[in-house]
């Protein structure tokens, strides 16, 4: 299952679960418009892979139980101290996921003015019960009790923190308020919580920058067992260096037979001999560069760009690799279904269109013990696309009761976004989405339903 979100204002955030299978190809295709005037000389495949795309892989759990399982086995010392902390870590991390995803629905039915307060209510709820779990098992050990202090403490903030920013964004008027109550209520108690158990000095409590940096620290605390360390190579360098030897070899056999021709036809040094020879040295510097960029094209076609190595954090072994490509692509060089998905149409054919594919492959046996899948997000910032856009609005007339009226319409452009997902095991799931922007931000999202 692919999902596409806003992860701030100008990116795109791309989530995916790697559950079935160990490996798993996956492509996404960008296609943006024409008018735009993207291509490589703006925007090179490797700046753009290295500029605009971050990537995270996590230990991923169905399980949501399990750490809470584990942590009443550490009690009885049959879980070890490191496999306890992954646990409460992972079952932290997929709660704010969780989290970020029930209030991002809520904000969006906002808009529409149709939230309702049975549906803010099993939000609380949810979020009481988890929370109420995962303090019902507090380990005995100090250390331990350390690390779940940390957790908790962060979990009752962020929880705070999503429903403070739900409170903002309702509307004033209506039956919201009782809504906002129970929202503030809420975080009250959560607060009345950190406060008992002395989780925060006063003076960081008091101080905004000092709170929002240590919960930051935290996030990372939680973060650091079950987001996989990663080392990306970049592929190619040592042919790349092969394939400069071999062409300045080459133009240098060209140049040297020319030259020797010209002092057979010239003679001796003379002033047509000088200037045959800085016309012939000219020459092979235009060519030298052209001939050792035709041949890395031809040599590197098809081939991927990038390696990745993935490593478990704890025991720092190898647990997957993965093989990238990024390259800007014409309509009809896609394959049907991705034609098809897109329709065949004059504006389609002026697009310009990134497509990145990846080759997964991940070994379980590896992972920690109860641990069988890895998340992966994939955040592409729209920064370089949004830079293109015209910075000028456009002018609309209206006609209303025999008054023209002239009203400024900022310019927006619709990118589409392709998915195919193939874990080679069923059959490949495609997806779609309509993505709105204008010169500022990601307006709106919306997923195309495929028939």
């Amino acid at each position: 299952m692919v999902t596409v979100d806003k992860q701030d204002s100008v990116t795109l955030k791309i989530s995916h679960a790697l559950a079935k299978s160990k490996t798993l190809d996956l492509d996404i295709y960008i296609f943006v418009p024409g008018e735009l005037g993207l291509n490589a000389d703006i925007i090179s495949e490797s700046e753009f892979y290295y500029t605009s795309i971050t990537q995270k892989r996590s230990y991923y759990s169905t399980e949501v139980l399990l750490p809470l399982v584990h942590s009443r086995l550490a009690k009885r010392g049959r879980l070890s101290n490191q496999q306890y902390r992954v646990s409460l870590s992972l079952f932290a991390y997929q709660y704010v996921i969780a989290l970020d995803k029930a209030v991002a629905a809520l904000n969006k039915h906002e808009k529409d003015d149709s939230v309702t307060a049975d549906e803010v209510d099993e939000v609380i709820e949810l979020t009481l019960d988890i929370l109420k779990r995962l303090r019902r098992s507090i380990p005995y050990e100090e250390n331990l009790k350390r690390y779940y202090v940390n957790i908790d403490n962060y979990l009752s903030w962020y929880t705070e923190q999503r429903f403070l920013s739900l409170v903002a964004h309702l509307p004033r008027e209506g039956d919201y308020g009782t809504i906002k109550e129970r929202l503030i209520t809420l975080c009250e108690k959560e607060q009345a919580h950190r406060k008992l158990n002395n989780y925060n000095s006063a003076s960081i409590v008091e101080d905004v920058t000092r709170l929002s940096n240590k919960m930051r620290l935290l996030r990372r605390l939680i973060e650091h067992p079950i987001v996989l360390r990663e080392k990306t190579t970049s592929m190619g360098n040592n042919i790349k260096r092969a394939i400069k030897g071999i062409a300045t070899g080459l133009v240098m056999v060209v140049v040297t037979s020319t030259v020797i021709l010209a002092r057979d036809y010239l003679g001796e040094i003379s002033a047509s001999f000088i200037v045959a020879m800085s016309f012939i040295y000219a020459l092979r510097e235009i060519f030298k560069d052209d001939l050792r960029d035709a041949m890395w094209r031809w040599i590197r076609k098809g081939k991927p760009k990038w390696r990745k190595k993935y490593m478990d954090p704890t025991t720092k072994k190898v647990v997957g690799r993965k093989l990238e490509w990024l390259d800007y692509k014409t309509l009809s060089s896609l394959p049907d279904r991705i034609q098809n998905i897109r329709k065949k149409r004059v504006v389609q054919r002026e697009e310009q269109i990134l497509h990145y594919h990846a080759k997964t492959e991940m070994a379980t046996s590896l992972f920690l013990s109860g641990y069988e899948q890895t998340r992966e997000t994939l955040n592409v910032s729209l920064r370089p696309i949004i830079r293109l856009m015209d910075k000028s609005s456009n002018r609309v007339y209206r006609l209303n009761d025999g008054q023209v009226s002239k009203e400024s319409v900022e310019k927006r452009h619709l990118l589409n976004v392709i998915v195919k997902e193939d874990n080679h095991t069923d059959e490949p799931v495609y997806y779609r989405w309509k993505v709105v922007l204008n010169r500022s931000k990601i307006v709106s999202i919306e997923k195309i339903e495929l028939t």
